[in-house]
């Protein structure tokens, strides 16, 4: 099955107060070239969105075979990184967050195996008790919805209009949830990881 990983790298990260959170390091390593890395290793079409003046977030995917796509319109939000990579994308697209830093390829693997097994699915990453979080995996015929978003809500709306379709995917521990927006949750997600 023909397969996209979207990075959405586009947002300002303004809950960093100055910091970037795709900056971070994470077992000495940028967050975001972490999940491309990540991303790279289990699919060959992988896409990240950046603002056009983002020359820090840019050099630290140097090297790696993924796509570029700078969004013009990053200040809309989220639906405008969603746009661009449904664009870019061939086949089903997953939607990869940039600061999630728990995922590992295995997680990656299941929601793969689990859309060649139910390829008409929505499968999205979940605890283990069914907290539906991240990542998402649309099929193919879903990325004309995904180019239709407008503002900050992410994909949401196609969540809902095609909830019989939804299918959660129990990954390890929190894996699913873990998001780190601010420096007290990256501080906080250090301490527990030593």
């Amino acid at each position: 099955m023909s397969l996209s990983i979207l990075i959405p790298a586009a947002g300002a990260a303004s809950r960093m107060r100055g910091g970037d959170k795709l900056l971070e390091l994470v077992d000495g390593e940028p967050m975001l070239r972490r999940q491309a890395r990540l991303a790279c290793s289990i699919c060959d079409r992988v896409i990240v969105t950046l603002r056009e003046d983002d020359p820090a977030r840019r050099a630290v995917l140097a090297g790696l075979p993924v796509q570029v796509l700078l969004v013009a319109d990053a200040a809309e939000g989220m639906a405008a990184s969603l746009r661009a990579g449904a664009a870019a994308a061939t086949g089903a697209l997953m939607i990869l967050p940039g600061d999630m830093p728990e995922f590992t390829s295995e997680d990656l693997q299941k929601l793969i195996d689990a859309i060649n097994q139910q390829p008409t699915a929505i499968l999205r990453g979940a605890t283990a008790d069914g907290v539906a979080g991240h990542p998402v995996l649309f099929p193919a015929d879903l990325r004309a919805e995904l180019l239709a978003l407008q503002g900050d809500e992410g994909a949401r709306m196609v969540l809902q209009r095609h909830k019989a379709r939804l299918r959660l995917i129990a990954l390890p521990n929190q894996h699913a949830l873990t998001d780190l927006d601010t420096p007290e949750a990256w501080a906080a997600w250090r301490l527990r990881q030593r």
